[in-house]
C-alpha cells in the first residue's frame, strides 16, 4: 500500500523538485537522515499495521541522531524532546527510563513515527521547510485518515495540531498537547497521560496495545 500511495506522489511535479532539491544539497551539505532512511518509518510500519500516528515536525540535525523516525534517535545522548517523553511515559505507565534512544520497537508494532519534513542540513532546524515535504506528508496523513478502523492520532504541537482538521472519522482517537520540547513540556505535556490513554483506547476496540518501553 505505501509503495501505491508513494509512487503516485512520485510522478508528481512538486515531488521531483523536492527528490531533485535534496540530492542537490546532499553533493555540498551534510544531510539528515542518509538517503536509505528518509522513509524508514514506512518500511517498519506497514500502512495495514498502523494503529498509531505520531507526528512530529522534522529530523534531529546532529550526527548519529535522525534515523527516519520522529523522535527517535540513534546516538547515546538522548535529545531533550525525547527525554521529557521517556519522563512521561515513567509517570504515565510507570516504565523505568532506559539510555535507549531508538523507537524501532514502536514502529514494528503499529506506531507511525512521521516527521512532516523528512530532511534536514546538519546543524539547522527547519533547514528543509518549504521543499515539498509538507506537501508529501500531508497527503500521506490524508491517505492514513481514510483508514476506517479505529486508530490513534497523537499531536504534540502546534505544528502537528494543525493537521487535526483532516481528522473526521469518529472511530479516531486525537490526543493533543503542547511539544515535549523543554521550552513547553511544562505548559501541558506532563501529565498529558498520552500512553496510557492510547493503550486504554486500543483495548476498548479489541486491538492490540502499544509495548511503550523504550
Amino acid at each position: 500500500m505505501w509503495n501505491e500511495i508513494i509512487t503516485n506522489e512520485s510522478i508528481k511535479e512538486y515531488y521531483k523538485k523536492l527528490i531533485q532539491k535534496v540530492s542537490e544539497e546532499r553533493k555540498t551539505k551534510t544531510i539528515y537522515p542518509t538517503t536509505e532512511n528518509v522513509f524508514k518509518a514506512f518500511e517498519l510500519t506497514p500502512f495495514e499495521k498502523i494503529k498509531v500516528v505520531i507526528l512530529g515536525q522534522d529530523p534531529y540535525h546532529g550526527e548519529l541522531q535522525a534515523h527516519g523516525l520522529a523522535f527517535s534517535s540513534l546516538d547515546k545522548k538522548t535529545p531533550k524532546s525525547l527525554l521529557n517523553i521517556k519522563k512521561e511515559i515513567k509517570d504515565d505507565l510507570g516504565l523505568e527510563i532506559t539510555q535507549n534512544n531508538d523507537l524501532t520497537n514502536w514502529a514494528k508494532q503499529g506506531v507511525l513515527l512521521l516527521n512532516t519534513i523528512l530532511t534536514v542540513e546538519e546543524g539547522k532546524p527547519l533547514s528543509h521547510k518549504n521543499f515539498g515535504w509538507e506537501e508529501f506528508t500531508l497527503n500521506i496523513f490524508k491517505e492514513i485518515c481514510r483508514i476506517d478502523s479505529p486508530l490513534v492520532f497523537i499531536l504534540w504541537g502546534n505544528n502537528a495540531k494543525e493537521y487535526q482538521r483532516y481528522i473526521y472519522n469518529d472511530k479516531h482517537l486525537v490526543l493533543t498537547s503542547v511539544h515535549p520540547s523543554p521550552l513547553s513540556a511544562n505548559r501541558g505535556f506532563f501529565g498529558s497521560k498520552p500512553f496510557s490513554k492510547t493503550n486504554k483506547y486500543l483495548q476498548k476496540n479489541n486491538i492490540g496495545v502499544i509495548d511503550f518501553k523504550i
